[in-house]
């Protein structure tokens, strides 16, 4: 489905039609709504300049969550490191 930003909402943002997709593709990958692939995809960008961007407005490209750290534990553990 198509989303239609009037011009004058791009103007007064700074943005291009190409800079507000990336935007958006960067901002609800941030709020958890998008997967990577999902949004290099929506960027139309490859995945190396997409994180790029990513890291360019400091967003997180991996969050590991408790259960990660956890995880990691106790594969260590059982390394015995």
């Amino acid at each position: 489905m198509p989303v239609v930003i009037p011009d004058e909402a791009l103007r007064e943002a700074g943005l291009n039609p190409r800079e507000a997709l990336v935007e958006f593709a960067c901002r609800l990958f941030d709020a958890g709504k998008l997967t990577l692939p999902s949004a290099v995809r929506l960027a139309a960008m490859s995945r190396v300049a997409f994180e790029q961007e990513l890291r360019s407005r400091r967003i997180p490209i991996y969050r590991p969550t408790l259960k990660d750290l956890e995880d990691d534990m106790e594969s260590l553990k059982r390394l015995g490191i």
